[in-house]
């Protein structure tokens, strides 16, 4: 039997993301501009990694950038309803198969820099090590399922100077299971490794894996490592436990795996290299598990990636207005990742085949920014004051 073939077209991902996002978003018409060109023009400007000015500056039958600009921020609510919003259409094409079974969920937080002149009194900025020329940047906390072809983004937060890295596990852990989603264990960065984190984590009875920040004295120290660093100087691999206290005297025991394994030059270096993660309530049997667990939240980071592809720039100080372009980031990558399970997937017994190349992440978002064209056309010209000079031909 001939096997029966269809094909995607940018009309179609057009319609799909429509459907995304006004069911949730909730963008009205307002100053004279229609909703849904509101959201095309917010979907040219992702593709193109532009502002909205520009964007408006380039298609030609829409309205003047201010206009567009003063409808979309008028639809706007405070954060706090704008991040439900947000959430609901995260989880708008969910497949219910991430509700059946328990599911690993990576934590982490991404930084995006901000070089205003109020970086060092605005609340809303955080302040961290220097990186990209400042030390001041907007922070945005996901949390992401650690499953092959389900990597969907299904929980996001802004973080402020304010707060601390406990409330941000507790308040994403709260959206997952808000979305129906058991969480089987959580996998953190370093950064999220305090006493505070731990005893959240642990009075909620989720079990998690994350790396051990080294702290006491070094290997070098000539009395001797201390502390965490301790386990640093092990050429062994094993198991143990440890306790951790912070400066309020709070104590917090978790269990740690170490690995060591030979480096045989590997970026030009030798010897026993150590690995230390701390654990609970997981059971690990082999070492190697645990690290090649925990290299599977390196996809969050791929994901970070994907949603700066796709991130509309703005030089805006509305708080609101800078978490919806970073929430459209993530909405069009997990919209990719939805067509790719759901439309683009080669049908089988035990589940789709995934073929990526089919579809590109940046090759949906020129999709998009062609409908847009089709739709507005095109601004190919720039205007100029001079007399052109005469063409050169040899």
């Amino acid at each position: 039997m001939r096997k029966s073939t269809s094909t995607l077209t940018p009309a179609q991902v057009y319609r799909y993301a429509v459907q995304t996002f006004q069911p949730h978003l909730k963008l009205s018409n307002a100053k004279g501009v229609v909703a849904e060109t509101i959201l095309t023009v917010l979907f040219a400007a992702a593709a193109r990694i532009s502002s909205l000015s520009d964007t408006c500056q380039r298609l030609r039958d829409v309205p003047d950038e201010h206009v567009v600009a003063e409808a979309l921020y008028s639809t706007l609510p405070d954060y706090n309803r704008l991040r439900r919003r947000v959430q609901a259409a995260l989880l708008g094409h969910l497949p219910k198969a991430l509700r059946r079974r328990p599911q690993v969920i990576a934590i982490d937080l991404t930084l995006l820099p901000y070089y205003g002149a109020d970086r060092k009194t605005n609340p809303s900025v955080m302040r961290s090590q220097a990186k990209k020329g400042t030390c001041s940047f907007y922070g945005y906390a996901t949390a992401y399922v650690v499953r092959k072809g389900w990597r969907y983004t299904v929980a996001l937060m802004a973080a402020t100077r304010e707060t601390t890295m406990a409330e941000v596990v507790r308040e994403l852990l709260r959206q997952v299971r808000a979305a129906g989603i058991s969480v089987r264990f959580t996998v953190l960065d370093r950064g999220f490794y305090s006493v505070e984190v731990i005893r959240y984590l642990q009075q909620a009875r989720t079990p998690f894996l994350m790396p051990v920040v080294g702290r006491g004295r070094s290997v070098k120290h000539p009395l001797g490592p201390s502390g965490s660093n301790v386990f640093k100087q092990c050429k062994v691999s094993g198991w143990s436990e440890y306790t951790l206290t912070n400066a309020k005297k709070q104590k917090a025991t978790v269990r740690i795996c170490i690995k060591c394994r030979n480096q045989c030059g590997e970026r030009g270096k030798h010897g026993r290299e150590t690995w230390v993660y701390a654990y609970w309530r997981i059971g690990p049997k082999r070492f190697d598990w645990v690290k090649q667990t925990y290299r599977t939240r390196f996809g969050i980071e791929t994901s970070y990636r994907q949603m700066n592809q796709c991130r509309i720039r703005t030089t805006s100080k509305r708080f609101e207005v800078r978490f919806l372009y970073v929430a459209i980031g993530y909405l069009l990558r997990n919209l990719w990742v939805w067509l790719h399970h759901a439309v683009l997937s080669k049908p089988r017994r035990g589940g789709g085949e995934l073929h990526l190349e089919r579809l590109r992440l940046r090759t949906m978002l020129l999709w998009l920014l062609e409908v847009a064209i089709e739709m507005h056309g095109l601004v190919n010209t720039a205007s100029t004051e001079r007399i052109l000079p005469c063409t050169v031909t040899s």
